[in-house]
């Protein structure tokens, strides 16, 4: 849908040359020849951007007067305000108030609909913030009552009102993301965009495009992410996966606090809170050449480290419970419960608080959560194909030797109770142990009986 661009002018040539240059730019228009009318249209329908000068027959202020009444409505709609009579103090005042851009008659048309072209993308951009933030924070809290969740709450509390760079690791699932979102939602720059670009979806020159930018031969510019989140917060997503060449240019960056575009000769000052995370073992990325240590010293900051599922199973029922309440008001459905949670605990979450999600879903979506035998079929079904999967060497070698023992004696144990059932007396037997060693020994695993 084409954004629509409201202008106020009390001159009707500036009107008319104006009305035409937006239209033949793809917009639509709206006109206000003087104050009275302006109020009118703005309280008829809040536009996406205006275009407002600032003296029309009111007063010498008044256009600064509508922009404060549009930003009282929406304060998110961007206002050009342009003037014919400009002086620094009208700009800086322009400015203060809340103007998007200032720009002096007779203004150079291009210019102009460079600024227009960055307004609508700054309110689309900031409508999208909201949906996503909508969607994000009112159906997926940070949910857990483990250690390690109620350490990374304290750590979001504590950073939101700071302006560090935050260095976020933990496994893919894991959460990282919201973590990231919660910390914007409750810090000071929650009302300016969260800007996301990922390292493992782009390769380098894209890369590089979609962070800086680029000046285009035709005059047009395509703004990067640092532009598009300044005054926000910007994620880094995946950060060891970016080429070693553009990560020199980003540890440039934050040496500098300025950057170009690609094509571009002019410096650009942003104002952005970098947050970066990761899902790879970070100090064995930098031991094997993969990723600078300088830059990750500049990034980490602060360092907030998410533990697989696995780690945190006392979070495990919380989540089962928070996903299906969700989950069933998205589908309007009635919440229902799932009475054995010992397969879901015992399970190795190989993707984390992701797939758990996922599975709730599917669950719901094939059950209604109607049918406990048919719940717990499929809970069986989905999981069986890692729980009885057998460590190869390569896997083993990545863990230290009484982490790799255990692992597999945690698996080895609950692929055993499953094969016979959850009995503990069987699985003794077939096992070669005494029943109550096993009790004891699942214990310390951390393994509940499956029955």
């Amino acid at each position: 849908m084409s954004a629509e661009i409201l202008i106020i002018d009390d001159n009707s040539d500036i009107r008319l040359i104006l009305n035409e240059l937006i239209l033949e730019a793809g917009y639509k228009t709206r006109l206000a020849a003087n104050y009275n009318q302006a109020l009118l249209e703005i309280d008829k329908k809040v536009p996406d951007v205006a275009i407002i000068d600032v003296k029309l027959d009111k007063g010498d202020a008044d256009g600064i007067e509508l922009l404060n009444h549009i930003k009282k409505k929406n304060k998110d709609v961007p206002v050009i305000i342009i003037s014919g009579h400009a002086n620094i103090d009208m700009a800086v005042n322009s400015l203060k108030s809340g103007a998007f851009e200032f720009i002096q008659k007779p203004f150079d048309k291009e210019r102009l609909l460079n600024f227009v072209k960055r307004a609508v993308e700054n309110f689309n951009l900031k409508n999208e913030n909201k949906n996503l933030e909508h969607k994000l924070f009112h159906t997926f809290e940070l949910v857990g009552i483990s250690n390690n969740i109620n350490s990374v709450r304290e750590q979001i509390s504590k950073l939101a009102e700071s302006q560090s760079r935050i260095f976020i690791s933990g496994p893919t699932g894991s959460g990282k993301e919201l973590v990231a979102r919660n910390i914007y939602k409750n810090s000071k720059r929650s009302k300016n965009p969260f800007i996301i670009i990922n390292g493992a979806l782009l390769d380098s020159k894209s890369y590089e495009k979609e962070l800086l930018g680029e000046e285009k031969s035709d005059g047009s510019i395509s703004y990067g992410a640092l532009e598009k989140a300044s005054g926000g917060i910007l994620l880094i997503d995946e950060i060891t996966e970016i080429a070693l060449e553009t990560q020199s240019k980003i540890l440039r960056i934050l040496i500098d606090q300025k950057f170009k575009r690609i094509n571009g000769n002019h410096d650009i000052n942003v104002d952005v809170r970098i947050i970066s995370s990761t899902s790879k073992e970070i100090n064995r990325e930098i031991d094997n050449g993969n990723f600078r240590e300088d830059l990750f010293h500049r990034l980490n900051v602060i360092n907030i480290n998410l533990l697989p599922l696995k780690k945190r199973a006392e979070d495990i029922p919380i989540l089962v419970e928070y996903f299906i309440n969700n989950i069933c008001n998205n589908y309007n459905i009635k919440p229902y419960t799932i009475k054995n949670n010992n397969y879901l605990v015992n399970y190795n979450w190989p993707g984390n608080v992701r797939e758990l999600r996922n599975l709730i879903e599917r669950i719901t979506i094939l059950t209604q959560g109607k049918d406990e035998e048919k719940i717990l079929n499929i809970i069986k079904e989905s999981l069986t194909q890692y729980s009885e999967k057998k460590f190869t060497l390569n896997e083993t070698l990545s863990y230290p030797l009484r982490e790799a023992r255990e692992n597999f004696e945690k698996e080895y144990l609950i692929t055993q109770l499953k094969k016979f059932g959850g009995n503990i007396s069987k699985t003794a037997k077939f096992v070669g142990m005494e029943r109550s060693a096993l009790h004891r020994k699942l214990k310390l695993l951390g393994v509940k009986d499956l029955n």
